[in-house]
């Protein structure tokens, strides 16, 4: 290694330049397993931001699964999320053009099944086996004023458009229970986000596809649900942040509630877009699940019958979309010295692969400056929270007593939060000498309700 030259910070010279800052970068969401088969969506800047579908089956490449005049993109909620559903190899997805559901076999063209038209949306589908039909929130633009929302059915070879439940302002996360009987979903009104109360409901499916014997069995206007889930022996699941942090929740019997992990950690997140899981189950006693603390998050497992979390030692710091199943997990995945990967983890030796990377743009770890969680103390005796970057380059070194400048970074949205991965936009700064301190300010989320 060759000796440091002596330079004042913020006139290193780095290998970090603008150029490879706009190299492009793919973005990954929505992580789905369907058999042995793992699947994810490609956001493509080269091809005009198109969304596509991608699935890949262990021993080949992965390959795409639309073709290129589609793009897997929905308008519900204007934001979007949860494009396509995927089930015993058949996927149907919403197309961005004319925001309709379409079915893709192996091997054959999509193929249109929603027939509403005019200006009518689709988004977050599972699909209902015994019936035969997808279930989703369905969105109605096709009247004057705002627009309307609702839980509807369309059926998987092609058909009308069936409203199931409506008459609140949103509705999201559909879930049918594994023996095809129930139905849980998230609904909430004006001027509540999903963030700030929402309401979980359960129903029971009739002979005729309709949902009868309906139910809340959590939520209201001071709490906020994330994620309901079956687990495969049937019990309900859901994140709540009734204690002040989201954590995770079963539904025992009508309306009671367990606990499955109570801790000063959030299970949840803001619920912008549809499709976000924090957790999943390998099996009907394990759950795998992300979890957030101080802004840094993990992963681990909690058993169901002992409610013991154990904890998974990975160098990730951002973990999300993730799904499970018998002994593997996948997920999205960031760390302070990689960007975001889709990663494969084998829950029994821990052991994990990627199996796509959002860039392959590589920096020598000399140049890399590593985020330092702070805490700092602010208005009316609450505390802010950061990320601190110092000065990092492997050819350079500050004179002695010299202090380096700081670049204050604020993150859009107050619902939002800043984390702890692999940044271009950061390493340029670190990597000439400037300190950089990402800040999560009051309202950022990660750090329980209050």
């Amino acid at each position: 290694m060759t000796e440091r030259q002596i330079a004042p910070y913020g006139s290193w010279k780095s290998p970090i330049t603008s150029d490879l800052i706009v190299r492009e970068s793919i973005g990954l969401t929505q992580v789905k397993i369907d058999g042995n088969d793992i699947y994810w969506i490609e956001m493509r800047p080269s091809e005009g931001g198109r969304q596509v579908i991608v699935r890949y089956s262990s021993g080949s490449d992965a390959r795409d699964i639309n073709q290129r005049e589609f793009n897997a993109r929905t308008r519900v909620h204007e934001y979007g999320g949860g494009e396509y559903a995927v089930a015993q190899g058949d996927v149907y997805f919403s197309n961005f053009a004319d925001q309709q559901l379409y079915r893709q076999s192996n091997g054959s063209a999509p193929k249109l099944i929603s027939t509403e038209g005019g200006d009518t949306r689709y988004a977050d589908a599972v699909v209902d086996s015994r019936r035969q039909r997808l279930v989703c929130v369905f969105e109605d633009h096709r009247d004057s004023g705002e627009a309307v929302n609702a839980i509807a059915s369309v059926p998987i070879d092609g058909g009308s458009t069936t409203i199931l439940i409506s008459g609140n302002n949103f509705y999201s996360s559909p879930q049918i229970s594994p023996d095809g009987s129930r139905l849980a979903w998230l609904t909430w009104n004006h001027p509540n986000m999903p963030w700030d109360g929402c309401e979980l409901w359960v129903g029971n499916i009739s002979d005729d596809g309709s949902i009868a014997n309906r139910r809340l069995v959590a939520g209201g206007p001071n709490e906020s649900i994330f994620q309901p889930e079956w687990s495969p022996d049937g019990i309900l699941h859901f994140v709540s942040d009734r204690s002040g942090w989201w954590n995770l929740y079963r539904l025992r019997a009508e309306n009671e509630t367990e606990c499955l992990c109570d801790m000063p950690a959030e299970f949840g997140a803001p619920q912008w877009v549809f499709g976000l899981s924090t957790y999943a189950f390998d099996s009907s006693t394990r759950i795998v699940c992300a979890f957030v603390e101080q802004g840094i998050w993990r992963l681990g497992t909690i058993d169901t019958t002992s409610r013991a979390l154990r904890r998974i030692d990975l160098p990730f710091t951002e973990i999300s979309f993730v799904r499970a199943a018998a002994g593997c997990a996948v997920f999205r995945a960031g760390s302070p010295r990689e960007s975001f990967a889709i990663i494969e983890l084998d829950l029994a030796t821990g052991s994990y692969r990627t199996l796509q990377r959002a860039t392959q743009v590589t920096i020598e770890p000399g140049y890399v400056s590593e985020a330092l969680p702070i805490e700092f103390p602010t208005e009316n005796g609450l505390t802010a929270h950061g990320f601190y970057y110092p000065p990092a380059n492997q050819d350079f070194a500050a004179p002695e007593n010299d202090r380096p400048l700081l670049l204050v970074k604020s993150h859009g949205g107050p619902t939002s939060a800043t984390i702890a991965v692999f940044m271009l936009s950061i390493q340029y700064w670190t990597s000439r000498g400037i300190a950089v301190l990402d800040v999560n300010y009051g309202g950022s989320t990660g750090y329980g309700r209050a």
